[in-house]
């Protein structure tokens, strides 16, 4: 057994052992180590304190280290951890269902749990595959999906999300999809033609989208009006439609979900991060009556044969009801429309300056697309001077190659917006500085 020195600092024993996603561990600084949260601030182990701008990965609603969460998640410790899911059931599952059922459209009518947003995706697909196969029309296999999508990371997930760097090494054992390009404003018309195209196939069975932004595409969004009228399209043609709203759910976009902005509802819907308000691992799909009742049969080989050990884990449920007590309550929509207001106040500040190409807002996400003169990456230097002038300001945010977006916790106050927003600022200054001289308005040049 490896012993440590107990002088060592969290971040080298850290360095030794753990592997991070989405981190080239060879050339990556040292992690920082953070050993407490509380609001929206995140103190590391030398007292440095940091502002949470992105809700840790999207997850956390109402801060960090909540008391009412804290407080309902310590009783449910002390009554059941937990309880397989198959052939038994608890309180805490039940609730939840219950009240998510109230609260999401009503075409939605079963509520099927997991433990990650990538698993809900795969439960979803699965619940389109086998709809159609117990229907006798097992020739229906292919998804349509959005160009620059991200639904997670398990292979059925990757394999509805946009080819990229990060799913290079496994392109030959995703399944084929078909893409269309996503309907921002100006260009609907193509995108209707293309889906009109795909929709006279006899062999698509569903379409996969994330309602009306894009997260890791940098933040693009689109209409209401555009994506009901495309899921009216597909019911017609009798395709199933999946919502994800791993990322848009529980009052990011402004409703409680994006979905509730549609006119035209989805199938299949797709929850995590904020369901518990970022306290315990969770995913959960729910579907439409019609769906749940094709699985229904006395051939026991007609049942969706999916599950996970902590499938509706009694801890993560009571997190959940907990978070959706907070998020129901009149403090907290008064919280998102300061948090949308001043986000929009910026964008009228900011928008059509030199340095910045967009600016996008829906909701508590904003996001500045910033210009420095050429095309950027995920993998671009100013990404990584974007990503420490934030740390250096003492904020966290993850930017996506020259788009950097923010997604607060909603208890963020005004003067932690405004510091985010000063960070923005600083960050087209240095946008300035990468742009080349000949391409800057002559007044930058005095």
């Amino acid at each position: 057994m490896k012993s440590t020195a107990p002088s060592s600092s969290l971040a080298a024993r850290d360095h030794a052992v753990v592997w991070h996603p989405y981190t080239q561990m060879q050339t990556a600084p040292l992690p920082i180590p953070i050993v407490r949260g509380e609001g929206s601030w995140l103190y590391a182990e030398d007292g440095t304190r940091y502002l949470d701008g992105i809700s840790s990965w999207w997850v956390n609603l109402h801060g960090h280290a909540h008391p009412h969460i804290a407080a309902r998640v310590s009783q449910q410790l002390s009554t059941l951890e937990h309880v397989l899911f198959a052939g038994f059931t608890h309180p805490a599952a039940v609730e939840l269902a219950e009240e998510l059922l109230s609260l999401l459209p009503t075409t939605q009518a079963r509520v099927f749990y997991s433990d990650n947003g990538s698993t809900a995706v795969e439960v979803a697909l699965k619940m389109v595959l086998q709809y159609f196969h117990n229907q006798g029309q097992p020739e229906r296999r292919t998804f349509v999906c959005f160009q620059n999508s991200y639904h997670g990371d398990t292979f059925g997930a990757m394999a509805v999300s946009s080819r990229g760097a990060f799913t290079q090494p496994f392109w030959p054992l995703l399944f084929d999809v078909e893409f269309l390009d996503v309907p921002v404003p100006g260009h609907e018309a193509e995108t209707l033609a293309q889906l009109d195209a795909l929709l006279l196939r006899p062999d698509v069975a569903g379409f996969i989208f994330e309602p009306l932004v894009l997260g890791t595409a940098g933040m693009v969004m689109y209409e209401p009006d555009m994506l009901s009228e495309m899921l009216r399209r597909c019911h017609q043609r009798g395709v199933l439609c999946i919502a994800d709203e791993v990322m848009t759910g529980f009052g990011r976009t402004g409703p409680l979900f994006a979905s509730e902005l549609l006119s035209e509802q989805p199938d299949i819907m797709c929850f995590s991060k904020g369901l518990t308000g970022g306290t315990l691992a969770m995913g959960l799909t729910t579907c439409a009556a019609p769906i749940y009742a094709a699985f229904l049969s006395q051939d026991k080989m007609r049942a969706l044969f999916h599950g996970h050990s902590y499938t509706a884990n009694p801890v993560a449920c009571a997190a959940a009801l907990a978070s959706l007590e907070l998020t129901r309550a009149a403090l907290c929509t008064e919280q998102r429309q300061r948090i949308e207001a001043a986000h929009a106040a910026f964008r009228r500040e900011v928008e059509g300056q030199p340095g910045i190409r967009a600016v996008r807002h829906r909701g508590t996400i904003l996001a500045v697309e910033y210009d420095p003169g050429e095309g950027t990456s995920y993998f671009s230097r100013l990404r990584d001077a974007f990503y420490q002038l934030a740390l250096d300001h003492h904020v966290v945010l993850r930017p996506l190659g020259n788009v950097v977006y923010l997604l607060p916790p909603y208890c963020t106050t005004p003067t932690e917006l405004e510091l985010l927003y000063t960070v923005l600022r600083r960050m087209r200054e240095l946008v300035l500085d990468f742009i080349p001289a000949p391409n800057l308005p002559e007044i930058l040049h005095d």
